[in-house]
């Protein structure tokens, strides 16, 4: 499983939360504590809002514990909201379009986890993307193909209902076809704006996924940064975590997300 960081708040470098602390996406890239792949070295990504309404993005295949570009952009990169992210592949290439973040437009989205099955159902579930979002498909991860999905049913305007309705008729179609591995999606969005992430899973065991308010600003972590455990706190198992501008976080259940998206 991948680990991945994403921050909304007051302008700040990348490296504070990149390559800094303790336990550093960089350092969890080499060693998890909270993941059944221990080590995520088949990619990585960063991801970051600046001048234009447009994220940047610079993604590559080495690993993030070498790569020296990495180290350089995060200390020279300040953004008031940015996504990073380490990648632990769970069966498709190690390639630089299938390193995460993933953008369309505005918006920016990574995601941890898997559809269990996807080799059996990839074509049905690519047949959920319409054309005109299809020819945006630049890799082959079961990440970006919910992406996909999920911005052609309202991301922009409603983004857990979008998710939600993404999620459910994933879920559907790998019970259709008998398949017993699990549907697992922790994932962050983002339009520059808000901040949606999302910890769920069809069998109730989500991979982790943390948030810490650092005096108004907002950090949201696959795993703490840190030894003080006591800052960070678990989004719960199959809920939303919600920040908007100038609002105080809110916490939905996907759960009833989806039967509203019925």
């Amino acid at each position: 499983m991948c680990r991945w960081l994403a921050y909304r708040g007051r302008p700040r470098l990348m490296e504070a939360l990149v390559t800094q602390p303790q336990h550093s996406l960089i350092a969890q890239s080499l060693h998890a504590d909270e993941s059944k792949a221990t080590t995520n070295g088949d990619g990585f990504g960063v991801g970051w809002y600046g001048e234009r309404p447009q994220p940047g993005l610079y993604r590559e295949v080495r690993p993030a514990w070498s790569d020296e570009n990495l180290r350089s952009i995060c200390a020279q990169v300040r953004s008031s909201m940015f996504f990073a992210h380490v990648r632990a592949s769970t069966g498709t290439a190690i390639a630089r379009a299938n390193c995460h973040p993933f953008a369309h437009g505005r918006h920016m989205f990574m995601h941890n986890g898997q559809i269990g099955g996807y080799g059996r159902l990839k074509r049905r579930i690519e047949a959920l993307i319409p054309d005109d979002l299809y020819d945006a498909r630049g890799g082959a991860t079961d990440s970006e193909a919910l992406f996909l999905i999920a911005l052609s049913r309202g991301l922009a305007e409603q983004p857990v209902a979008a998710l939600a309705s993404t999620l459910r008729d994933v879920a559907a179609m790998m019970r259709e076809a008998g398949i017993e591995e699990a549907l697992r999606f922790t994932a962050a969005v983002s339009d520059g704006e808000q901040l949606v992430a999302v910890r769920w899973a069809s069998d109730e065991k989500a991979p982790s996924l943390y948030h810490r308010d650092d005096e108004g600003d907002l950090i949201v972590v696959s795993e703490p940064l840190d030894t003080d455990r006591a800052c960070w706190s678990p989004v719960p198992q199959g809920c939303a975590l919600i920040a908007r501008p100038g609002q105080t976080v809110e916490i939905r259940c996907m759960n009833e997300a989806m039967r509203q998206a019925a």
